[in-house]
């Protein structure tokens, strides 16, 4: 039989060689890619700095291209800019390469906090810290920020600079970002001088983008002459083959300008020159009838789009679908909304609007109804365009019901239909649907008119709903209605 030893006994006999607390424990090594998720997932700024820090201490690690890129982003997503410049600091004592997509990414963070000096600033930090000139890419990237920015003086003597002091020569690509900055304000005189500028290089010379832009600014000028003399010119004259995105611009500019017949003549161009029109440059034609009110040649345009064998999209669809609404044509519309393989609230709110507009209000609550349990995302739209059209029926009943299934859905209706139908219920003596009608959407953050909620304290009173009264007035009193 082997004796019992206790533990302490077994100790004292057999002496451990070095205590537990002097065995070191082996340390997990974080590699460049563990870093990297450790710093996505941080949301602190200063936990974000001390990973970044705790993981250059260990030995043999250097920081990469990756690791400060992802620093760099985390924390300007965090708007640290004062940290963002530490790490920059860093950068350029480090001997590893690095790319300049890095500044890149922080002009745009720069740009939306409205630090548009500093976007300057990092296309600058280029050179010394990536150790090459910027490329076209960085150029067009700073510009088009700044231009979109509204920062036009600071657009300018950033070209300059980039001309001057490194030597690059803006491409057609980064002048027509001025193009296009100019017609978007419409101010087509210094486009077309900056045009003037393009041609006198040939690495600037104007492209089909930049009469396409020109065009452009010119219909939403309503100089439809003057676009389509530029397109001849650009056609007869500079040789560019216009492609289905720069018809759509005079399609669409001359049905804007109710000139239907001109946007036909041009459609008949495409074909004939071998540029098979597609569907936005039908579903434009489509809504020039539509405004025109010419149903018939709005269908002959779809047939057509159908016998050229073209997919009709959501877009061809809802145009359609829009046309034959307007027109009091709904179940042809309905019909058509069937045929679609990805139905959308768009198209559907289409219909809704329809139907309640010719007086077919509970269709349009049975449609809205069946949609619900078919697939369909809708949105707060589809259900307050039935809900309005309710109200002004008079059907509180069912305007009540409607109300119980958006809230259901975490939608709110109209604040002026909400009001309007509590004091509709109100006025009718239904003031318990009242009263569970306002409890539903002060839940959801409904603040409502004094007129309202008084009128319904008034009611409740004269009906001698005392203690009803007193739970309505704490609730409204309590959720800061005053």
């Amino acid at each position: 039989m082997v004796p019992w030893i206790s533990t302490h006994q077994y100790i004292r006999a057999n002496p451990p060689t070095e205590s537990l607390a002097e065995i070191p424990k082996k340390s997990k090594y974080i590699s460049h890619e563990s870093a990297i998720k450790l710093i996505k997932r941080e949301k602190d700024p200063h936990r974000v700095l001390k990973l970044f820090k705790m993981v250059a201490n260990q030995k043999g690690f250097n920081h990469n291209h990756s690791t400060y890129a992802v620093t760099l982003h985390k924390l300007a997503c965090l708007k640290e800019f004062e940290h963002v410049d530490s790490v920059l600091h860093q950068m350029t004592y480090e001997t590893c390469r690095f790319h300049e997509s890095i500044f890149i990414n922080l002009m745009a963070h720069f740009s939306k906090s409205s630090l548009h000096n500093r976007v300057v600033e990092m296309f600058n930090a280029i050179q010394p810290i990536v150790r090459e000139k910027p490329s076209l890419k960085a150029i067009s990237t700073c510009l088009n920020l700044l231009v979109d920015s509204n920062q036009i003086g600071l657009a300018r003597s950033f070209l300059l600079h980039t001309k001057t002091t490194l030597g690059l020569h803006p491409n057609t690509c980064i002048l027509n970002i001025l193009v296009k900055h100019h017609c978007k304000n419409g101010n087509l005189e210094s486009a077309f001088d900056v045009v003037k500028e393009m041609k006198l290089s040939d690495a600037s010379y104007p492209n089909l983008i930049t009469y396409s832009t020109l065009m452009d600014g010119l219909c939403e000028k309503g100089r439809l002459e003057e676009a389509i003399n530029l397109f001849e010119e650009m056609v007869s004259k500079e040789k560019i083959i216009p492609d289905a995105l720069t018809y759509n611009i005079l399609i669409n500019g001359f049905c804007r300008g109710g000139k239907v017949d001109r946007a036909i003549k041009i459609v008949d161009f495409m074909k004939k020159n071998g540029c098979n029109p597609n569907v936005f440059n039908y579903s434009t034609l489509m809504n020039g009838f539509c405004k025109e009110g010419n149903l018939l040649e709005a269908k002959r345009v779809f047939i057509e789009m159908k016998d050229e064998g073209l997919h009709l999209d959501k877009i061809g669809y809802t145009t359609f679908i829009n046309c034959l609404c307007r027109a009091g044509e709904i179940d042809e519309a309905i019909g058509f909304l069937k045929e679609m393989e990805e139905k959308d609230h768009i198209t559907c709110n289409i219909i809704l609007v329809g139907l309640c507009k010719y007086d077919r209000t509970y269709e349009a609550l049975e449609m809205l109804q069946r949609l619900a349990y078919e697939d369909v995302y809708l949105d707060k739209c589809s259900y307050r365009i039935v809900l309005n059209s309710l109200c002004k029926l008079g059907d509180l009943q069912k305007a009540t019901g409607l109300v119980g299934v958006m809230a259901s859905r975490g939608f709110l209706p109209h604040f002026a239909t909400s009001n309007e139908l509590l004091v509709g219920l109100c006025e009718g003596g239904s003031v318990v649907d009242a009263a569970m009608v306002l409890a539903v959407l002060v839940q959801m953050r409904f603040n409502p008119e004094p007129r309202v909620w008084s009128r319904l304290v008034e009611v409740m009173c004269r009906e001698r709903r005392l203690l009803a009264t007193f739970e309505l007035v704490d609730m409204l009193t309590k959720d800061g209605v005053n």
